[in-house]
């Protein structure tokens, strides 16, 4: 499956800055970086499953983001969110 995985990192402390350097290190195991914080990748549901664990026992859920796209032509749209979830519901009722 081909699937593009985003993530947002707090580097304000130096224990941030260790999380963003292994989090960048984890995806680029297993995608190609195609920005800063941005990577693409083709992988199994199994290495995904792997992904998803290493990148949950490295984040700190209540300050980093990340999310997953799946990009695949035959499927629904599908997103995870691991750690913090900033994101709004683009298909639900917004009032400015």
């Amino acid at each position: 499956m081909y699937i593009l995985i985003t993530y947002d990192v707090n580097t304000e402390s130096s224990e941030g800055r260790r999380r963003l350097y292994k989090v960048a290190k984890l995806c680029k195991d297993y995608g190609h970086r195609v920005q800063n914080s941005v990577f693409e990748c083709v992988l199994t549901e199994m290495q995904l499953t792997e992904l998803k664990h290493k990148i949950e026992t490295v984040i700190d859920s209540v300050q980093d983001s990340i999310r997953i796209y799946y990009l695949n032509k035959n499927q629904n749209r599908r997103i995870i969110t691991m750690g913090k979830d900033t994101s709004i519901d683009v298909e639900g009722t917004l009032i400015i």
